[in-house]
């Protein structure tokens, strides 16, 4: 059998493609190709042709992309055995950024190395969810519920560390990107409904003792944007205009009146939806949803097809993430969510959150691509 086994391994690995061969999945890669190709396009655009922003987006696309060419070549056993160190890297990060962080605009969240900044809650949106799928690797599903509790006071202490620097939107992110393992793993929904409950009584005082003025007031503008048209409602209510006035079609490309006039704040990041959504109107709007579901359904198929838990708790949290994020970002320059500074993944120009996307992409493959021959 074992020597039957050798055999199919072989024929096999010579039978794959090349793109199997680099352990790159070909829709998923597909996907992100076309999204970096619709964001150069709108980065040019919202920066009002700016070759310079559109060289530095393509250096950092081209950056990003190999990070996820090499984390696509890593096992997942081995990421699996690095895991917990990589955890205690990220904590004693998260820690050195409240004792020597860089401050900027109220907030400490960046370390700076000299050569570069860096933001360590990006690495954490990775490496939490490795983390509690490792915790939870060697278990059946559901594990213990002693297991569970650890997972969740993991992903407390991690999204606690966070929110002191402050950074209430990336901590409540992190934590969830935490929880989606926890939930995948059996979390049973009478926990579920309880933790909900208990969340909701403890708005109150969240409300009162722990959030920041400024945190506040993005609440109260999200509520009634109207208030205060030329104040914090600003942002908001110009995002509104750019997304309705592109109507059916769109104004064409590089005809985003609101980004180019600078009505729309932050229009090549936080708000690059809103350009886009100007410029080509519900058919890009549509287009660019039916992209991610794509790529969100493909992850979810690999996920599916995972061999192991932890490769399978990982992916489907990785997976979950990106949803997320695609679905807060666009809540948010729509109204429909608070403002929380949250770019647009594989859209919005960036660097720190467009390195840990594609490095997420890149474990996905690698889950996807190192699955061994197994018998029936």
């Amino acid at each position: 059998m074992k020597i039957e086994l050798d055999v199919r391994e072989k024929v096999y690995r010579r039978n794959k493609g090349w793109l199997e061969s680099f352990h790159l999945d070909a829709w998923l890669l597909a996907g992100i190709l076309l999204l970096m190709l619709a964001s150069s396009m709108i980065v040019y655009s919202a920066s009002g042709g700016d070759a310079e922003v559109l060289h530095r987006h393509l250096a950092r696309d081209g950056f990003a992309f190999l990070l996820m060419l090499l984390f696509a070549q890593i096992p997942p056993n081995l990421m699996r055995v690095y895991t917990p160190w990589l955890f205690l890297i990220g904590i004693i990060m998260l820690a050195s950024v409240l004792l020597f962080g860089e401050i900027g605009k109220g907030a400490r969240r960046w370390l700076d190395l000299g050569f570069f900044r860096f933001q360590p809650s990006e690495l954490m949106k990775l490496v939490l969810p490795l983390t509690i799928a490792w915790l939870f690797a060697h278990d059946t599903l559901p594990p213990p519920n002693r297991k569970m509790l650890v997972g969740i006071i993991i992903v407390l202490f991690t999204a606690g560390l966070i929110i002191v620097e402050p950074d209430l939107g990336t901590s409540i992110l992190i934590a969830m990107s935490g929880l989606f393992v926890i939930f995948f793993a059996g979390l049973s929904w009478r926990l579920i409904l309880s933790a909900i409950g208990v969340v909701a009584a403890s708005l109150p005082i969240v409300w009162h003792f722990y959030m920041y003025d400024y945190q506040k007031q993005r609440v109260m503008t999200f509520l009634n944007p109207e208030s205060d048209p030329l104040g914090s409602g600003y942002h908001i209510i110009q995002s509104k205009i750019a997304i309705g006035s592109g109507g059916l079609e769109g104004k064409g490309f590089m005809g985003s009146t609101q980004a180019h006039l600078d009505f729309l704040p932050e229009s090549t990041t936080d708000f690059i939806f809103s350009v886009l959504a100007e410029e080509f109107g519900l058919v890009g709007v549509t287009s660019l949803l039916i992209l991610y579901t794509l790529i969100i359904g493909r992850g979810l198929y690999i996920a599916s097809q995972a061999q192991d838990n932890f490769a399978r708790l990982a992916a489907s949290s990785l997976v979950m993430t990106l949803f997320v994020y695609v679905f807060v970002n666009i809540g948010m320059v729509s109204g429909l969510l608070p403002v929380v500074g949250l770019p647009l993944p594989l859209i919005s120009y960036g660097g720190s959150s467009l390195v840990t996307l594609m490095i997420s992409f890149g474990i996905l493959m690698s889950i996807h691509t190192h699955k061994k021959l197994l018998t029936s």
